[in-house]
């Protein structure tokens, strides 16, 4: 879609979005410390999607890449859950924050097995509008002296089996029922002195959608009375 509009202006989060596939590419031992920089910066220097695109076509994660966040649509509708399993591809797998932080969220696909690594730091894995590599993905959590956020949509099947030791893993949303065609998401690993979180949220679009409709609802019967 990019290389129709390549005098298009990029968004913050257009940029953002090459950053988080170049920090893949390094950890996964696709780019060198020094092209990686270089690509980088390019990056957050850009103005276009012409510009943008050069930087991760010779990566596996682009060529299966969403839509640019800007040129999405705003309406609130989630998208079907076989649009959003895009079996086949690579997604991104590693998160790791070494005395710092990591996130994930947005519009990104996440692949059938994903590693988060904090050391003294946090880590964000936000499920709300990703794409999956398959219909069940697998996230690995090393949380020390740090913690792992990760936030799931409803419908999505979640299978908390991590063990915590003088931290704590939560498994709140552990064991409810996926809704038909919904990825199953299964989060294992260890937190030591520290901790992994599992939340089911709406997106505040989504929230606005439904509270819209039920405030439709509710007055339909009203101007039947009048």
């Amino acid at each position: 879609m990019t290389e129709d509009l390549p005098e298009l202006r990029a968004s913050d989060a257009d940029r953002e979005r090459v950053a988080e596939i170049l920090r893949d590419a390094v950890a996964e031992g696709r780019l060198a410390m020094e092209e990686f920089d270089e690509r980088l910066d390019a990056a957050y220097k850009a103005r276009t999607y012409g510009e943008l695109e050069p930087l991760t076509a010779d990566l596996p994660v682009a060529a299966a890449g969403p839509a640019p966040l800007s040129l999405r649509k705003e309406s609130g509708a989630p998208t079907p859950w076989s649009e959003r399993i895009v079996s086949g591809t690579e997604g991104s797998a590693v998160g790791i924050a070494l005395l710092g932080g990591f996130q994930r969220k947005g519009r990104w696909t996440i692949g059938r097995r994903f590693t988060a690594a904090c050391l003294m730091g946090g880590g964000e894995i936000d499920l709300r509008e990703a794409n999956f590599a398959g219909p069940e993905v697998v996230i690995t959590c090393w949380a020390v002296m740090g913690g792992v956020n990760i936030v799931v949509p409803p419908g999505v099947e979640v299978d908390v089996r991590g063990l915590g030791i003088m931290g704590g893993f939560d498994a709140g949303e552990d064991g409810v029922p996926g809704d038909p065609g919904a990825p199953r998401v299964i989060v294992k690993g260890l937190a030591l002195m520290g901790g992994v979180g599992v939340e089911r949220k709406l997106l505040r679009a989504e929230k606005r959608r439904l509270k819209e409709e039920r405030r439709r609802l509710a007055d339909s019967p009203r101007k039947e009375l009048d």
